[in-house]
């Protein structure tokens, strides 16, 4: 993967939750019921963004092209 393609789907890994997690997105998720795992849904939707995030993240860390050039010092 180049590193052009690289960045761009960084950015927009990083974006789509951080917008999911702002108004007016926000709004789809901000309401009390249903209670999923003992939590209102707002709650549970920000856990659920914040996990994506991490998973996605993670993955990106595994594509990443410059992993192996770092290593070599």
């Amino acid at each position: 993967m180049s590193n052009r393609k690289f960045n761009t789907l960084f950015i927009v890994i990083v974006l789509v939750p951080f917008l999911m997690l702002v108004f007016p997105f926000f709004e789809i998720g901000n309401r009390a019921t249903p209670i999923i795992m003992g939590l209102p849904f707002s709650f549970f939707w920000v856990i659920l963004w914040i996990v994506i995030t991490f998973a996605a993240l993670l993955a990106l860390y595994y594509l990443d092209p410059e992993k192996e050039e770092e290593g070599d010092v």
